[in-house]
């Protein structure tokens, strides 16, 4: 009865167009005063260690670090590099903005920011080089997405906060997927510009690409600092996050040079802003995960589906449907920090591995931020094309298909996420 009425709460606030945050805290505030005895004090407590945790400093420093990114410069060069090794395949400039899309993945932890650093490059040149404005949209609008599966990821952090899993272990687990879903979008790249005969750039020299490579290889070191750093335990995900804010500050101004000092202030601004929106969603998200705990919501659950002789497959399943459905409402963190706390219990018991599972999760708000209604890649790729959210997603179904292919293999085929940081003895 009681699950019933906190989740009727949390939808009919949500249905009034309530940002999710502030629907998450009126939900518990409501349950709280009108349908239970918990004392004002243990929530309070709870409150405060539930956001005390080391893990949560590292969003802020990975929006920074991938704030100073987007306006320095980096992509455009990293555009330049993977342009200078596949641009003279079928679909060339397309094959780059996936390999550009993975590469500044892996130093931006952000979907958005990936869209809008390469997309607002990659598109214009795309169009001027004939192709069909749809094929770039359907190209970076996906492969945008690589932001919050490839490490570091903003995503993965909010789910060891949720489930206190070893944010370490999640981005060793995310590479290998990663890396296989940017094959897999690239394949339907090169099979659409193969079919419909799309231009290609003429290959690059040797020199050419060494030249490039120079030119990216600040931006490019950032992916051994991060990844080196924890795989060597030279520092944990929150310190490799502080290092990358002060090394892409260091690369944006005083390197490359795209930044000037007195923009510093505004993209300091900006990150504030964004972390502030972020940590507010986890406060009122720690305590609706209170809620369900103390109510023994996710334990009833369980039992339930044990009872009635649900094993893993479906339990799977069912996930992703829930998960693929609450995409088309809610941005990802939202989602990762609103459901974690109710089917990870459910999953543990079932035996699923805590890391496969958060890969699960992500490789699903993925898939969620490229479609309708309010696919969070659709909405920032339709403000740089200017095409309509129908047009887009006609655009995107390829890929798109090709993605929800891929989430029934990484969900059905654990050793895909588990392996990497197993034979790394993360876990």
């Amino acid at each position: 009865m009681n699950a019933a009425i906190i989740f009727i709460l949390l939808i009919v606030l949500m249905l009034t167009g309530m940002p999710v945050s502030i629907s998450l805290g009126l939900t518990v505030l409501t349950f709280l005063f009108g349908f239970t005895q918990v004392p004002l004090e243990s929530v309070a407590l709870k409150l405060f260690t539930g956001i005390e945790k080391f893990e949560i400093m590292a969003i802020p420093f990975f929006i920074l670090a991938g704030n100073f990114l987007t306006h320095g410069g980096v992509a455009r060069r990293m555009i330049n590099f993977a342009s200078s090794m596949v641009g003279h395949w079928y679909g060339g400039l397309g094959l780059a903005g996936v390999l550009g899309c993975a590469l500044f993945a892996a130093v931006s932890g952000s979907s958005p920011a990936t869209v809008v650093a390469i997309g607002s490059i990659l598109l214009p040149a795309m169009t001027k080089a004939g192709f069909p404005k749809s094929f770039g949209a359907g190209v970076i609008t996906t492969s945008g997405a690589l932001g919050i599966l490839i490490p570091p990821s903003i995503v993965m952090v909010m789910y060891s906060v949720a489930t206190n899993t070893s944010v370490g272990a999640l981005f060793m687990a995310g590479v290998i997927p990663g890396l296989l879903l940017a094959g897999v979008l690239g394949g339907v790249t090169w099979y659409r510009a193969r079919k419909f005969n799309y231009p290609r750039l003429a290959k690059a020299t040797w020199g050419e690409r060494y030249k490039a490579f120079r030119a990216s290889v600040w931006g490019l070191l950032l992916i051994v600092i991060v990844m080196g750093g924890i795989y060597t335990g030279m520092f944990t995900p929150t310190e490799a996050a502080a290092m990358s804010a002060v090394y892409a500050f260091f690369v944006a101004v005083f390197v490359y040079k795209d930044m000037s000092l007195k923009d510093v202030p505004k993209v300091l601004l900006n990150s504030a802003n964004m972390s502030a929106m972020l940590l507010y969603i986890i406060t009122n998200a720690v305590l609706f995960s209170f809620i369900l705990t103390n109510e023994n919501i996710p334990q009833a659950l369980a039992d339930w589906m044990l009872g009635h002789g649900l094993g893993m497959i479906s339990f799977l399943l069912a996930c992703n449907v829930i998960l693929l459905l609450a995409g088309n409402f809610m941005e990802p963190s939202s989602i990762v920090l609103i459901f974690a706390p109710i089917l990870f219990p459910v999953a543990i018991k079932l035996g699923i591995d805590p890391v496969h599972f958060g890969i699960i999760m992500v490789v699903n708000m993925e898939v969620g931020m490229c479609h309708p209604p309010v696919g969070l890649n659709l909405y920032v790729a339709s403000g740089i094309t200017k095409m309509g959210i129908t047009e887009l997603t006609v655009a995107v179904w390829p890929w798109l298909l090709a993605m929800l292919v891929f989430l029934g293999l990484v969900t059905y085929w654990p050793p895909m996420s588990i392996w990497f940081p197993r034979m790394l003895g993360m876990m």
